[in-house]
């Protein structure tokens, strides 16, 4: 059975969603890694939530990057232990360096909370290789600083080292300005780092387990990753 961290900071409101969806739909071993902590020993995975660390106060997730876990975070993760940033998360791990780029504020300067389509741009990754290539998911998003910026010679090498997960399309899986909701570069929603081992992506997953909730899609994302634990 996968043993899961799921980081708790001050300010995040994501992380119990985390935890049920890996503990009680998902039937991995959960446990909350509180912010001060710094022992994540004996972990197959790490969750860094979404939420509003820190109050989202300078930009968002600066201050919850010098966090004591976030040393042994970056550790674990440098050893090519499986860490998965979620919203605030991804934003967190910008901040951290364990990803490349920076997250701006929505092009529409407005907080966007719906459900969006996104489309698995590699299945060359723990998160996604149990998914098909094009595969549309419909996640919910919930965020006002999801754009997601590099440079041109970043961008090259994002898709050069085929990092891109994610990409916002429209219901046919067709890439539109209009389904680029906050105006990320190149439409991504989801990269990892060169290793593949960090993801960072804005959609919540996590939110998406139940049929009770009315959509069940991020089952895959969890479902991809436990299998791929499973057999490492």
């Amino acid at each position: 059975m996968a043993r899961v961290g799921v980081i708790v900071f001050p300010g995040s409101n994501c992380d119990h969603d985390a935890y049920h969806a890996l503990k009680h739909v998902m039937n991995a071993e959960v446990k909350f890694l509180w912010h001060k902590e710094t022992d994540v020993s004996g972990l197959d995975m790490i969750i860094v939530p979404g939420g509003f660390s820190y109050g989202d106060y300078l930009r968002s997730g600066a201050i919850a990057r010098f966090s004591p876990i976030m040393q042994e975070l970056i550790g674990y993760a440098h050893k090519g232990g499986p860490v998965m940033g979620i919203c605030n998360g991804f934003q967190i791990l910008l901040e951290a360096g364990l990803i490349p780029g920076a997250m701006r504020h929505n092009e529409q300067l407005k907080f966007i909370c719906k459900d969006v389509h996104i489309r698995v741009e590699s299945t060359q990754s723990i998160y996604t290789s149990s998914l098909q290539k094009d595969q549309l998911l419909t996640i919910p998003v919930s965020h006002g600083e999801g754009n997601y910026y590099i440079d041109n010679d970043g961008l090259k090498e994002l898709q050069d080292n085929d990092q891109v997960l994610f990409r916002y399309v429209n219901a046919h899986g067709e890439t539109s300005p209009e389904a680029n909701i906050n105006g990320s570069i190149d439409h991504i929603a989801g990269i990892t780092n060169k290793h593949k081992n960090v993801l960072g992506m804005m959609p919540h997953p996590e939110r998406a387990m139940e049929r009770l909730l009315g959509k069940e899609d991020g089952k895959h994302i969890f479902e991809s990753i436990l299998q791929a634990l499973a057999i490492a």
